[in-house]
């Protein structure tokens, strides 16, 4: 394999322009790219989950009329407008501004396990599409909403281990 580490000089096809590829590690600004980079890749590791996320919301806030039990559930209805509207929301908050909301993700776990509870809470004796409507996309928004609170705590974790490691690498000012 070629080593391309060196400088190879003029060609005859470019004269006077040398090919210096190599090492950036001497560039005055590579302490504040390496942050910036982290800066940037400190954001939701799991930003894929926001769009499924809104989707239950979604089918959350709909559900009533998609599967016509409006008159016969009008307690239900308001309440899955009502959570189907917050899911989704916050599945928005969390895309628009993932550095500041990451801890906000057991939110989702809570009201996705309220999902699955309150056809009986909030209903009354719910027949079997009432019952798969709030169950399934409740425990499908409790299980992403843990796995992106698993993240986030493991972010954190990441974060507060980089900050200490930072700090002990930092020169002692007397």
């Amino acid at each position: 394999m070629a080593d391309v580490s060196r400088t190879r000089g003029a060609t005859s096809a470019h004269p006077g322009v040398s090919d210096t590829r190599g090492d950036i590690g001497a560039h005055p600004d590579v302490p504040e790219m390496r942050a910036r980079y982290a800066r940037v890749l400190g954001g939701r590791d799991v930003a894929l989950l926001d769009g499924p996320i809104f989707l239950a919301g979604l089918f959350i806030a709909l559900s009533p009329w998609i599967l016509h039990y409006t008159t016969s559930q009008p307690g239900l209805v308001v309440h899955n407008v009502i959570m189907g509207i917050a899911i989704a929301g916050l599945a928005l908050v969390f895309s628009a501004t993932p550095t500041r909301t990451y801890g906000f993700s057991w939110a989702l776990v809570f009201l996705g396990a309220w999902m699955v509870a309150a056809p009986w809470v909030v209903g009354s004796s719910p027949d079997r599409g009432v019952f798969l409507s709030n169950v399934i996309p409740g425990g499908l928004t409790a299980v992403l909403g843990l796995i992106c609170a698993g993240a986030a705590l493991m972010a954190a974790r990441k974060r507060g281990r980089r900050e200490r490691t930072s700090r002990m690498n930092q020169p002692v000012q007397t």
